[in-house]
């Protein structure tokens, strides 16, 4: 006999991990086809033999990037026709057929294309990507509002929603390696379009799971951007720096994107020629999770006893002094110059952990501030820009070190066989990338941002804030749910898809 359904005081389905696993399955979509993005670089420099022309183009297509989501939210926000099921949920279907071939389309084979061929390709199918990734991305983030009204179940719907995130992570992140390189350490740009075909098909399957299994209770008119009367770009930039905590926040959020997503490329490339084993180097990135994953359980308790800020300045130190170790290098012994590569990241990605615990709570406080010190808070201007320097940064960051690369001697045609001096070089470079980012991690958190526990205090109580502890919840959902990153609010943990780092951070679109 069929187990009677439950329904609620609404005639709708009862919340229960029906729920939960249906929003993770979403995630699990989403990192299905943004887990390949971190190969874009090599695949273009190695495969399709483009080095400087690539970092040229990487900029253009991360403005493009930036622009993308407003754009795409503003057309979903426009559309006032009925829906069977829901608005949001009719995108995400939309979205998902699209990215089958989407992300493929940023892989396509041809190497003996002329320049500008390629060119045209790499924009062209990053454009398209872009367009249906955004599409079902940013709709998904803003279903939480609609699943749930009760901070409880929106909690677990974050919770699972980081299982979900850290899983599409993961099993791209461990088995790839082994499939698109050789023996030699060489990539074989086919398979790299074939894989990004076949993990497109597992995104789809994993959507229509979400789509299939999400109970809609919060009847409601939710927008993706809120209503603006004339905005002057001008005007809210100079605003949005007289914030010191929303300048602060992003330096360091620029910081980090520019180490970890610039230093990606040199990092595999130090896995072909200097470690000569390329197929590990996703299980090391996934062992330099550990201390992510063991920080988090407890960052609600440090937090409400230490201040986000104070936190935030030990992990920027911690990764700073971890960074300064990988220039230390043992020759003449890969082995345990491996090894000791590995615990100089776990340390590494401990500082960061720490960080990008407290980094949107961090920014929920600007908006905050902003409301204390001019009266306006003047939510969407500030995010957006927040968003757009993050944006930035994703190909700034690449492009700069990919230049950097080509200068000390990396030719992108000679594979996994840079000589010797370039591995050493690239090994070098990896280093130097980290301790950039921990600096300016440290310079947006210690020095910029001034919203410490006592202030933080101060600006609640004057605001009338009922904030008894740091443990209350964070409700930044509405906001920044298109964004790639690893959100933690004051006691509640979300990974949002788009930028994994290269820990697995975390989801940027």
């Amino acid at each position: 006999m069929a187990k009677e359904q439950q329904l609620d005081a609404n005639g709708k389905r009862r919340f229960g991990i029906r729920d939960c696993i249906a929003y993770a399955a979403g995630d699990l979509g989403c990192n299905m086809s943004f887990a390949l993005k971190s190969t874009m670089s090599i695949f273009w420099t190695q495969f399709m033999g483009m080095d400087l022309w690539y970092a040229l183009l990487l900029i253009v297509v991360q403005v493009w990037d930036a622009i993308n989501d407003p754009l795409i939210g503003t057309i979903i926000d426009a559309d006032k026709r009925k829906y069977k099921k829901n608005k949001f949920l009719s995108y995400i279907w939309l979205g998902s057929i699209g990215l089958i071939v989407g992300g493929a389309c940023c892989f396509l084979p041809f190497p003996g294309a002329p320049e500008w061929a390629k060119a045209i390709i790499f924009i062209a199918g990053y454009v398209v990507w872009d367009a249906f990734y955004t599409i079902a991305n940013v709709p998904y983030g803003s279903l939480l509002g609609l699943i749930s009204n009760d901070v409880k179940d929106r909690a677990s719907l974050s919770a699972w929603r980081s299982i979900g995130s850290i899983f599409g992570n993961m099993l791209p992140m461990v088995i790839l390696p082994f499939i698109i390189y050789d023996s030699n350490q060489n990539l074989i740009g086919e398979r790299v379009f074939i894989a990004a075909l076949i993990m497109g098909a597992l995104g789809f399957i994993f959507f229509q799971v979400m789509i299939r299994n999400t109970e809609i209770r919060v009847e409601q008119d939710v927008t993706l951007n809120e209503p603006k009367q004339k905005f002057n770009v001008f005007k809210a930039f100079v605003a949005f720096m007289k914030n010191r905590p929303a300048v602060g926040a992003t330096v360091a959020a620029m910081g980090m994107f520019i180490g970890m997503q610039g230093a990606a490329t040199a990092v595999t490339v130090v896995f072909q020629s200097y470690f000569k084993n390329v197929q590990i180097s996703g299980i090391v990135q996934l062992f330099s999770m550990i201390p992510i994953v063991c920080f988090t359980p407890l960052a609600r308790k440090m937090v409400a006893k230490y201040g986000k800020k104070e936190l935030a300045v030990v992990g920027s130190i911690c990764s700073i002094v971890a960074a300064l170790a990988l220039f230390i290098i043992i020759p003449g012994n890969t082995g345990l110059d491996l090894v000791f590569y590995i615990i100089s990241q776990l340390f590494f990605s401990l500082g960061l952990g720490i960080y990008s615990t407290v980094s949107w709570a961090m920014m929920g406080d600007a908006i905050d501030y902003n409301e204390w010190k001019t009266g306006n808070r003047e939510e969407g201007t500030v995010y957006s820009l927040h968003s757009f320097f993050r944006k930035l940064a994703q190909g700034i960051g690449p492009a700069l070190v990919l230049v950097i690369m080509v200068a000390f001697g990396y030719v992108g045609e000679n594979e996994g066989n840079q000589v010797w001096e370039v591995a050493v070089s690239m090994r070098y470079l990896v280093a130097a990338t980290y301790l950039v980012s921990a600096i300016l991690q440290f310079i947006g958190l210690g020095v910029i941002y001034n919203l410490d526990k006592k202030m933080l205090a101060q600006m609640n109580e004057e605001l009338g804030r009922n904030v008894e502890t740091a443990e209350e919840a964070v409700e930044l959902e509405e906001t920044v749910e298109s964004e790639g990153a690893v959100k933690v609010g004051d006691g509640e943990v979300e990974v949002i898809e788009g930028e994994p780092t290269e820990f697995g951070d975390a989801s940027e679109e």
